[in-house]
């Protein structure tokens, strides 16, 4: 059995309660404590959970409702994220739940790690304000992502940059690296070409853990510059 408590003194008269249940029953049962506390990866700022209440008050969703966090991105100013209200019963089975202040988090799987210590805010400007976050994890954490970024931004983006193009890495998983075209790449009938006689090879060849390369671009998204 998981029993929750949420303060040390709490914890303390429902260890003295366990422990006479156990006396009294001598069944050999077994009780789990679990702070909801010590889970959290993600913390919401006062403004950011007043702006959420605001949003999510023009939902239908009503107890179902949860956030969706996910990073699809790295720039020159860091990661790049996408937010999403949903219903909680379509997060994707592998999102890591959170609850903080109240809302229902779900985080994509692949940027749980890169969202751990964060800050969601909401910053006011000029032009009406927007969420925002303080992250304080580097824009890769494992070795063999970190290589694969850096051969991507040294010698692959250079070569497909004379087609108005770049390529950004994913994610690397089970070492296989997750790429996405972007600008003149993403749409190309020749993407496949580029994939399969540019990119895998530079990263493979550099990167030689690496046993495929996968493109995850919406390539129907995206304006074909050929035909």
């Amino acid at each position: 059995m998981i029993i929750i408590y949420d303060n040390e003194i709490h914890k303390s008269l429902i260890t003295i309660i366990i422990e006479d249940i156990s006396r009294c029953a001598g069944d050999g049962r077994r009780f789990k404590l679990v702070n909801p506390q010590d889970d959290i990866m993600l913390t919401i700022s006062d403004k950011a959970h007043e702006m959420l209440l605001h949003y999510s008050a023009q939902t239908d969703e009503g107890d179902s409702l949860a956030l969706r966090i996910e990073i699809v991105g790295r720039g020159a100013k860091g990661f790049q994220y996408d937010l999403q209200f949903i219903d909680i019963n379509d997060a994707n089975d592998d999102d890591v739940a959170q609850e903080a202040r109240g809302f229902q988090i779900r985080i994509a799987a692949r940027s749980a790690k890169y969202l751990d210590g964060a800050i969601l805010d909401f910053k006011e400007t000029l032009m009406g304000g927007g969420f925002s976050f303080e992250n304080p994890n580097p824009m890769w954490i494992d070795d063999l992502s970190q290589r694969v970024a850096e051969v991507i931004d040294k010698n692959v983006n250079p070569a497909v940059a004379s087609h108005g193009g770049h390529v950004d890495l994913v994610g690397v998983d089970e070492k296989k690296a997750i790429i996405a075209f972007g600008g003149g790449c993403q749409g190309c009938g020749m993407a496949d070409v580029t994939l399969k006689q540019g990119v895998e090879v530079m990263i493979m060849d550099n990167v030689p853990e690496i046993i495929e390369v996968i493109d995850a671009t919406d390539h129907a998204a995206g304006a074909n510059p050929f035909y």
